[in-house]
């Protein structure tokens, strides 16, 4: 049996972050040949196109993550109608210098929750702007804005169970998805 490793990224820094724990519960849903793993991005220096030929130890961990996995798991929050920073930091560190970058064919998906009612859809859009440019594959198809409210979450954890059957199609979804597009 096929082993897929999973690169996710999480937009969010916070100790109690919702969409840590989305990222968490989500893996719980995933088939068994599919090996999630949270790639660190609160390490990273702001990205500077003069540091491309002497990039941080922390940046080049990050690439090696990225270029190791044979998917990617994007959950983020959403940050002024947009994605978070230090997600567009890390996204950037990872696709430079320009020829080298770590993202490209690899198939992902993007997921979030807030507390507000759009529950990430802009951000979401955003970073899948930034995806195509970067050429990785993207699931359109479902979308999942989910909005945080009492219930999402299960005391262990796990995905309560008003959410559980939507997230566990996304999830089947998503794996099928980057079956699809691996190399």
């Amino acid at each position: 049996m096929s082993q897929y490793r999973i690169a996710v990224v999480v937009g969010s820094l916070r100790k109690d972050s919702f969409n840590k724990k989305l990222a968490t519960a989500l893996t719980r849903l995933a088939p068994a040949d599919f090996h999630f793993a949270t790639s660190r991005i609160d390490d990273l220096p702001l990205y500077d196109q003069d540091d491309d030929a002497n990039q941080a130890d922390a940046v080049k961990r990050l690439k090696s993550e990225i270029s190791a996995a044979q998917g990617l798991l994007f959950v983020t929050p959403e940050y002024n109608r947009s994605m978070p920073g230090v997600l567009k930091n890390a996204l950037d560190h990872a696709s430079r210098p320009y020829g080298t970058s770590a993202w490209d064919g690899k198939p992902a998906g993007v997921i979030g929750v807030s507390v507000g009612a759009i529950g990430t859809a802009l951000a979401q859009q955003h970073l899948r702007n930034v995806l195509a440019y970067l050429n990785v594959p993207t699931l359109g198809q479902p979308e999942a804005f989910i909005h945080a409210k009492e219930g999402l979450f299960e005391a262990d954890g796990s995905i309560g169970a008003a959410s559980r059957e939507f997230l566990q199609k996304w999830m089947n979804q998503y794996a099928a998805w980057v079956k699809r597009h691996a190399g």
